[in-house]
């Protein structure tokens, strides 16, 4: 795939000319259409590296272009532009994600030039710099490193996990965001290499927490590529036994899209890891359409809300529905809710309110370095013993 080729859609003919100025003084050879059948043929026989996408298409909305997209097996960088609030777009982020598209940035209507150049810039720097054998290399140098986002429980605050989070500390760009390099590692087939890596330093990372007294839950991001081809239950099974660690502080966390794929390798993965005593998450839920039926044959034993629901839940009936619906569904199958996403006060009172129990987000903390979590979770409240063992050992 050429690393300069940009293809735009928007239904507005200056919205779409004025990205095509800036695309190419910005280096990319630019096609401009307002035709969403002229833009999905141009799509797959163009096959451009960036698409700057507009979701109201009066003729095919955003979304069915993103699943003709993902049908077609497009690996582009995709920037979404629109005029729908935050919390849609966040949604068609994560509906774009959970298809296999690289959703690279989102852009609102009024388009602000100074926005749209600096999300090519980063993509053009990314797309000159960032390759599968940077990636594999950078393994091998152990330039990766984990931050962790607490999770807590809504009504004592209390920390019970956390969630461990990829970062790359590259030696001439600095740190690289996951949005770069993940979707590169995924095309390449290297992310069945770099989730053995994530997983050592999460088993790790582990041990020397319960040295100092530190037993904290850790979720791990399994991509949808790696389920089933990956002997995860041994992987994890190598290194726990190693460190000592038991596998019940480990979550492996699986987008709902991966785990339907393939619903007979999902389930044989997941039971395999279910009986070391590993706890299995289904994330972004709610963005993939699964139907009750599959959910009921998988053996998981948390649900986490997608963020574009939790967003505004409080103040928006429509994602206040959807949020109690998947609350009261989890809690008939006898499972652990968890919301993300959380930045309110008052998302986080709704969410308690009607039953889910556990959160993360900026309104409690941001991603930290490992050696930070200490310090962050001594100004937290004490312990209740009435929680101690409800949940996450």
């Amino acid at each position: 795939m050429p690393l300069n080729r940009l293809l735009v859609i928007d239904d507005e003919p200056e919205v779409a000319a004025t990205v095509g100025r800036v695309a190419r003084r910005a280096g990319f050879d630019t096609i401009v259409t307002t035709d969403a059948a002229d833009f999905l043929d141009r799509a797959l026989s163009w096959s451009p590296s960036v698409i700057v996408l507009d979701l109201a298409m009066p003729e095919l909305d955003g979304l069915a272009i993103l699943k003709a997209l993902s049908r077609q097996g497009s690996k582009a960088h995709i920037l979404i532009v629109s005029g729908h609030d935050r919390v849609e777009m966040e949604y068609a982020r994560s509906f774009g994600r959970n298809l296999g598209l690289n959703i690279a940035a989102l852009l609102q209507k009024p388009l602000r030039i100074e926005w749209l150049r600096e999300a090519l810039r980063i993509i053009y720097d990314a797309q000159e710099v960032i390759s599968a054998d940077d990636a594999q290399l950078a393994i091998q140098r152990d330039e990766f490193f984990l931050e962790y986002q607490p999770k807590v429980r809504l009504d004592t605050l209390q920390t019970i996990g956390v969630e461990a989070l990829a970062r790359w500390n590259h030696p001439t760009r600095g740190l690289i965001s996951p949005d770069s390099f993940i979707p590169v590692m995924e095309t390449a087939g290297v992310m069945t290499r770099f989730t053995p890596h994530v997983i050592e330093m999460v088993v790790t990372q582990a041990r020397r927490w319960r040295a100092i007294g530190i037993n904290l839950n850790i979720a791990i991001n399994v991509s949808g590529g790696c389920v089933g081809r990956l002997p995860l239950d041994d992987i994890i099974g190598r290194h726990c036994a190693e460190q000592r660690v038991d596998p019940a502080m480990l979550t492996v966390e699986i987008t709902e899209t991966a785990a339907m794929g393939d619903v007979v390798q999902a389930v044989a993965c997941m039971r395999r890891l279910n009986a070391m005593g590993v706890r299995i998450s289904i994330d972004d839920f709610g963005t993939g359409y699964s139907s009750l039926v599959q959910l009921h044959r998988l053996p998981f034993s948390e649900i986490k809300i997608d963020r574009s629901f939790v967003h505004g839940c409080a103040v928006n009936s429509e994602r206040g529905i959807i949020v109690k619906t998947i609350i009261s569904l989890a809690r008939s199958l006898s499972l652990e809710v968890v919301a993300e996403g959380i930045e309110t006060e008052d998302s986080r009172h709704f969410l308690q309110t009607h039953g889910c129990q556990i959160g993360q987000g900026y309104l409690f903390s941001r991603p930290r370095v490992a050696h930070a979590i200490p310090d962050w979770m001594a100004t937290l409240p004490a312990r209740p013993a009435d929680v101690a063992t409800t949940l996450h050992p």
